[in-house]
């Protein structure tokens, strides 16, 4: 019996009819109802059109943007069947817009390969929608149907014909459901753009109403291509990017193409059925396993390593590597904390296979490029190996030997990680105030002196000499590069705080390049904040007020009425400015203080921006900040 014996028997069973259930938890269906589950919506009705193209009966895929944030998407697919279904006896259009799981990706044979995640698209977009439209166009007719919140509103009839074949798909997101309605053209453009380049001969068109901007995505390349534009920013060191494709049976497609440049970082991003799977997988252990077998066998048959004891590992391999992977395959199994894991065992085999026989034929034809790759992990190995010793110099013993943290630290009291936070402070003025200023008992500071290396230019061995960032891998005590664990973290908070000007946001990113190039889990688990520090103050009498950015100083100029003679504004040029009291008041102190987390929505679009603000190309780097001086208050990682 529960609490205050009530009752639970059959009458405290609801059963959802329909579609209410996405209505009520849309969450399970879309991720989320934000910004990026209102985006989803777009992708899951281009998905199908997709398939559609897999199939080959597509083309050409339209997407639309409205001035009212609706959006239309059409195809010249074969469009959806329009007859009565045999077990429904409704029309198979309906189906499909209102009932879950159906369509045909679910063993009816109408698609060998599929993208999409969840295969709910259609009826999950119109459940989610104010307003939902379908128009076929197929046997000689144009058909419609109209639903209104995932009910539907109109008999499916025909409303004219044509010789033409398609399907349309308009629908108007539902503010009751979205905490934001407001489409991002370019979010949608890097992900239509992907579909484009995994997708070859697909053509793309996306048109903007509302600012009348408009693309066309179209590579003939596919994946090709994606890597030339991925390394359109770095410098290659040759010039055509390595293609390889194969196939097991009818099972399972693949598809590598890959190209080094004269960086140090890997970035490679592996695909299945269209699916960015970030976490990895089978196809991905495939790919790494062959290339480091294939680049060693080669170095050892022309004598680039002549001792068998010496074989270059795959971070020697792989350092400056781009590279896409893209499978396809009739059956796929996600795993994995997001569901974006490929698990299908066969599949490392496979991929093993196709890249060991082609990306060799490659070397063999090609000895330039093989001699340009084996010199760039040969350089890589000795790299490792300086590396090697000047990290154990970082390592710190255990987590209670304060003795081996470096001294400039000043710890906290508290040994609990998940309540023990650090401030990155610039400058020792600003470090001495936050040090007086701080609670003891749970924030520890690190003070840095000036800006620290720009580890986008460096490898990993000269990363390792710099004092700075020795002291930031010693406090933290999660490690670095491929051996970072979040789990040995002393702090679960790392709190970046430097001034409120140029050089201040150039610390922060180098900062932040350091960290999501060698401690990227530190980011993509949200344990990076950046302090807020108050550009102003305004004192009053004997009152102080404090302003954030402008237009929380006019508010407070309002509120205390203006700049009369008893009125004093002080804009900070520095943390330096403020003493411990102050600091503590506005900056550290967890109940008045504005943190902002630091996360990283798209790992592809963060690659290319630390690459262009701090990579060696000064015409990029022009060109962003030209384009994105407006949203400086808003940016994300």
């Amino acid at each position: 019996m529960s609490k205050n014996n009530e009752v639970y028997d059959e009458s405290q069973i609801q059963v959802l009819e329909g579609l209410e259930a996405v209505r009520k938890r849309p969450g399970m269906y879309i991720g989320s109802t934000s910004s990026r589950g209102l985006h989803h919506l777009v992708y899951e009705i281009v998905d199908n059109s997709i398939d559609e193209a897999l199939a080959g009966f597509c083309k050409n895929i339209n997407v639309m943007i409205h001035k009212d944030n609706s959006i239309t998407v059409w195809d010249d697919g074969r469009g959806m069947p329009v007859g009565i279904h045999h077990k429904m006896n409704k029309p198979t259009v309906e189906v499909i817009m209102t009932v879950l799981h159906a369509g045909g990706k679910f063993g009816g044979g109408a698609y060998k390969v599929s993208g999409g995640l969840h295969g709910v698209g259609a009826s999950v977009v119109n459940a989610l929608s104010e307003v939902c439209e379908v128009e076929v166009k197929s046997e000689g007719h144009i058909w419609k149907q109209t639903y209104h919140r995932g009910k539907v509103a109109s008999p499916f009839e025909k409303i004219g014909d044509s010789d033409e074949h398609g399907t349309k798909t308009y629908f108007k997101p539902d503010p009751e459901i979205f905490e934001d309605t407001v489409y991002d053209y370019d979010t949608l453009v890097q992900r239509l753009r992907e579909l484009a380049f995994l997708n070859k001969g697909i053509k793309i068109n996306i048109t903007d109403e509302r600012t009348d901007k408009s693309e066309t995505l179209h590579y003939e390349g596919g994946i090709k291509s994606f890597v030339t534009y991925l390394n359109r920013n770095k410098e290659p060191i040759f010039p055509e990017p390595i293609y390889v494709e194969g196939r097991k049976d009818d099972e399972c497609s693949v598809e590598v193409a890959l190209q080094y440049n004269d960086g140090y970082t890997e970035n490679i991003f592996a695909f299945a059925n269209n699916i960015d799977t970030i976490e990895g997988g089978t196809h991905l252990a495939g790919f790494k396993s062959a290339l480091t077998r294939v680049f060693n066998d080669y170095a050892k048959k022309f004598g680039f390593i002549k001792d068998s004891d010496k074989n270059l590992s795959g971070d020697d391999v792989r350092e400056g590597l781009t590279a896409v992977i893209s499978v396809k395959l009739t059956d796929p199994q996600f795993e994995g904390q997001t569901k974006t894991k490929l698990g299908n065992s066969e599949v490392r085999g496979i991929v093993d296979s196709i890249v060991s026989e082609k990306v060799s034929t490659f070397l063999e034809e090609n000895p330039q490029v093989g001699k340009l790759i084996i010199d760039k992990s040969m350089v890589a190995a000795r790299a490792r190996d300086a590396a090697k010793k000047a990290r154990e110099l970082t390592r710190r013993k255990s987590v209670l030997e304060s003795t081996s943290l470096p001294g400039k630290l000043a710890d906290c009291a508290s040994r609990n990680p998940e309540e023990c936070e650090v401030y990155l402070v610039e400058g020792d003025s600003a470090g001495g105030s936050a040090k007086q200023g701080r609670n003891r008992n749970f924030q520890a500071i690190l003070p840095l002196k000036g800006k620290i290396m720009n580890v986008e230019k460096q490898r990993i061995d000269k990363i390792l000499s710099s004092e700075e960032i020795k002291a930031m891998i010693t406090a933290f005590g999660g490690g670095i590069g491929k051996d970072f664990d979040t789990s040995k973290l002393r702090y679960h908070r790392i709190i970046i705080m430097t001034d409120a000007d140029v050089d201040g946001a150039h610390i922060r990113t180098l900062i932040l390049t350091f960290f999501y190039r060698y401690m990227k889990k530190l980011v993509e688990e949200g344990h990076v904040y950046i302090a807020q520090p108050p550009l102003y103050k305004v004192a009053k009498g004997k009152k102080e007020y404090y302003a954030y950015d402008d237009d929380e100083l006019q508010e407070v100029l309002n509120t205390v009425g203006g700049k009369d003679t008893n009125t004093n504004i002080q804009r900070y040029k520095g943390l330096g400015e403020m003493d411990a009291e102050q600091l503590w008041d506005t900056t550290m102190n967890p109940e008045k203080r504005i943190l902002r987390k630091v996360n990283v929505e798209d790992a592809m679009e963060a690659d290319e921006v630390f690459t262009i603000l701090m990579g060696d190309k000064v015409a990029p780097r022009r060109q962003f900040i030209q384009e994105n001086a407006s949203k400086v208050e808003n940016w994300d990682i």
